[in-house]
């Protein structure tokens, strides 16, 4: 990666990061995540003016919530608030390592280059299918403390923060999959009804 996970979490540790929290899972989770068929994933997320405690509360919570899941990244609609608000962490084995909270988070260039990649969702659980996306990504947002941070990643911090700004938009991996067999097949297997999905062309 151009910058990799660890360098990007030190650089928010020397920030003073106030949103670390035990990534043991927790037996309850404080958010219910909402799955492919609900309302709540369709509905855009709004940008936030102010970067003060409840947002630092919500990004906790949230944190929580993924870690619970297992999961790697999560967005504010996933849990039903639609707000502009990631929260990412690569390195779940590494209690030490502080996670990414990104606010208002905008893609400002994307590689010319494509790479194909399984991808999964908290938001429509054990369903992995391939994925096409940019394979580098620079974006701008700001971080819990409200101050504006840039970064350029690849690999699969590039994946996920594309992955998570979808939710951003009411898009969910399943739409931008191309392997219609695949796709169906999946979704049948694990419960889910095609009709859910709206496909990106």
């Amino acid at each position: 990666m151009a910058r990799s996970f660890a360098q990007l979490a030190r650089s928010a540790e020397k920030g003073q990061s106030t949103v670390h929290v035990s990534k043991e899972p927790l037996a309850e989770p404080p958010l219910a995540i909402h799955t492919l068929g609900s309302r709540e994933l369709r509905t855009p997320a709004r940008r936030i003016s102010k970067v003060d405690e409840e947002v630092r509360d919500l990004a906790r919570t949230m944190l929580q919530s993924m870690y619970a899941a297992r999961g790697i990244g999560l967005a504010a609609p996933q849990v039903g608030i639609h707000k502009q608000l990631l929260v990412i962490d690569l390195d779940l084995e590494e209690a030490a390592t502080p996670p990414l909270v990104l606010i208002n988070p905008e893609i400002t260039a994307a590689s010319a280059s494509f790479n194909t990649y399984e991808e999964g969702c908290l938001s429509i659980p054990k369903v992995y299918l391939d994925v096409v996306r940019p394979s580098t990504v620079e974006v701008s947002f700001r971080d819990e403390q409200g101050r504006p941070r840039k970064l350029k990643a690849d690999g699969l911090l590039a994946r996920c923060i594309q992955h998570e700004m979808d939710h951003l938009n009411g898009v969910l991996f399943v739409d931008r999959v191309t392997d219609e067999l695949s796709l169906n097949e999946e979704l049948r297997q694990h419960g889910f009804q095609r009709e859910h999905v709206q496909t990106i062309r």
